[in-house]
């Protein structure tokens, strides 16, 4: 696919509006259907296509491991620290009605920065998941040259085999 422009194009395309729409349900999910989960795949669903249409090597450049780690972490900790947050300001875990004086205010606040949470970890989750099972591939056909090579080059008699099992 990488060879066909009319593809890369129509992906050059899809891909900023896929993004866009993962934010719309991103934000609109405290509102109607959707919210961090949804949203999460949308957004992983985005950096898949360009693996599939620009290769695997230019996915990994565009989000390479550290920002996956980066975003678990951070989407984990999002989501933990708004439940600290709330059991510091007097309430139980999660309790959004301690965040803020107006309760209505409170559980908005609270509903998105765990939404947000929810959804950038499942993001990261899935782009990482993706890279090891596409990458995968790759290391199964590594493997697989590595052993027709080594089966060719150690024939018996073959001064290559008299080596590799101690002999001169």
């Amino acid at each position: 696919m990488q060879d066909d422009p009319v593809i890369r194009v129509v992906a050059k395309v899809l891909i900023p509006a896929i993004m866009l729409f993962a934010l719309y349900v991103q934000f609109h999910g405290d509102y109607g259907p959707g919210g961090g989960f949804q949203a999460g795949v949308i957004l992983a669903a985005a950096f898949v296509l360009n693996a599939v249409v620009f290769g695997l090597h230019q996915a990994r450049q565009v989000w390479p491991l550290r920002y996956n780690l980066i975003g678990v972490s951070a989407g984990v900790l999002l989501y933990g620290g708004t439940g600290v947050w709330s059991m510091l300001a007097g309430g139980n875990y999660l309790d959004y009605f301690a965040l803020e004086a107006d309760p209505k205010a409170a559980q908005h606040l609270g509903i998105l920065l765990v939404e947000f949470g929810v959804g950038l970890t499942v993001a990261a989750v899935m782009v990482v998941l993706f890279f090891a099972f596409a990458g995968r591939a790759s290391h199964i056909e590594l493997v697989a040259k590595t052993t027709a090579l080594e089966a060719t080059t150690s024939k018996p008699g073959s001064k290559s085999s008299a080596k590799t099992r101690g002999g001169a």
